[in-house]
């Protein structure tokens, strides 16, 4: 028997086409069945009365760190799936730095098994290298013939040139995308923040921007001779900016992400030698984080991520030089975007399209859009609440958040993954 529900008094909003409007989806099982102004639904519809909140795709994560397998006392696939609802993710792509390592078709199975009944879809993003060594490929043609896309050694960046050039030309021949951390091992392997007079100040040795724009313009050069679709992870600084835009404007299959922290917050945030600020790549300047929101704004940066990144108590509340980088993102992916929106930087179609739209693009995905046919992962938000984000309130096990007690605007309300609704906001 066939199941359908209407979202009525909604304010439709699809990047992928433009749309804004208000108006009624219709999804039938697991599918959007139509959307329009005015939709004739069957009589035995449920309908639900939105009452003018915000109705786009389900938010696509593309940088998501899961506990299990190896670290379940940090976080597990449950728990990840009950986030990503809380927070409006309908899709998070998994980082393979797990216990075994995501490097074969064996660790892909295992996830998918343990990820079917989340409250979320997760896709796999095996290691590049196997154990993410960086000295030899994985099966990268294996793995794509099994429906694998996207492939990354997350934050462990391919140092040696050869490898990558051959992991260009093999990857190219599958149309498999190459994800890769930028940071340049010796330049980066002991520093804890970004570089410069803050670092000095406080005693802490530094991450030069350098750092990132060095593997960038290398990894570019290989590409010229290779026509592999390359995602850069997170760019955070003015300098690769420069590099990144160049090479779109050549014509190379190139995307970049960046982390929803690098737009709202700069170096200055760990003044106080707070540990959940601590993040790799580190946070930048006042003025690099200005770039990177401009960059975002013109289409030189494709993609929104959380980072999300369970840490213990144990891993964060040691020295800072000690601390484990990352934070929790999820919960605060969408709410921490919309201040873009509330502070006249950037228009709200933009902002969706980072998290919805334009990861869908890339991971070749059939959602991040609203139209018939597609499947039925929305995001249903009230644009203009406004709240103080509370860690202890976030259903995330760790509550890592670099942004504790920051004032936002946006909530989201309800989350539906295929049809069904996995997350209702309880005031």
């Amino acid at each position: 028997m066939s199941r359908y529900t209407l979202y009525k008094n909604a304010r439709l909003l699809d990047p992928a086409s433009g749309m804004d409007i208000k108006g009624e989806l219709l999804t039938k099982n697991t599918k959007i069945a139509d959307v329009d102004k005015k939709i004739d639904a069957p009589s035995d519809a449920e309908i639900i009365d939105l009452k003018g909140l915000c109705l786009c795709p389900g938010l696509i994560d593309m940088r998501v760190f899961v506990g299990i397998p190896g670290a379940d006392y940090k976080d597990t696939i449950e728990n990840t799936g009950e986030a990503a609802a809380a927070g409006g993710v309908t899709t998070v792509c998994v980082q393979p730095n797990t216990d075994p390592i995501i490097d074969d078709i064996a660790h892909i199975e295992y996830l998918a098994t343990r990820a079917k009944n989340a409250k979320a879809n997760f896709i796999p993003m095996p290691a590049v290298t196997k154990q993410m060594e960086g000295k030899e490929m994985t099966e990268i043609g294996l793995m794509s013939k099994a429906g694998i896309s996207a492939f990354t050694d997350c934050s462990t960046t391919i140092d040696n040139a050869a490898l990558m050039n051959r992991i260009f030309k093999y990857a190219s021949v599958f149309n498999a995308i190459i994800i890769q951390h930028l940071a340049e091992r010796n330049l980066s392997k002991n520093g804890c923040m970004n570089a410069g007079d803050l670092a000095t100040r406080l005693g802490l040795p530094g991450i030069p921007t350098s750092a990132e724009t060095i593997v960038l313009e290398r990894d570019i050069r290989l590409l010229r001779s290779a026509n592999c679709q390359y995602h850069a992870s997170q760019v955070t600084c003015a300098d690769s900016l420069d590099v990144l835009r160049k090479a779109k404007n050549d014509g190379l299959n190139i995307t970049a992400g960046v982390a929803v922290p690098h737009l709202s917050l700069n170096e200055h945030a760990i003044e106080d030698y707070r540990t959940f600020m601590k993040l790799s790549p580190p946070l930048r300047s006042e003025e690099d984080r200005v770039s990177v929101v401009e960059a975002l704004k013109d289409g030189t940066i494709d993609v929104i991520v959380s980072g999300h990144d369970p840490e213990d108590p144990e891993s964060k509340r040691v020295p800072f030089e000690q601390a484990e980088a990352g934070v929790i993102g999820l919960e605060t992916l969408l709410n921490v975007s919309l201040e873009m929106y509330h502070n006249g930087s950037m228009d709200l179609l933009t902002i969706l399209s980072k998290m919805t739209s334009n990861p869908a693009k890339i991971m070749d995905l059939k959602s991040g859009v609203l139209k018939k046919g597609a499947p039925a992962d929305l995001c249903i938000f009230d644009l203009n609440v406004p709240y103080r984000i509370d860690p202890e309130k976030m259903v995330s096990v760790t509550k890592n958040t670099c942004f504790d007690g920051k004032p936002v605007q946006g909530r989201v309300m309800r989350t539906v993954v295929s049809g069904e609704s996995v997350y209702e906001y309880d005031s």
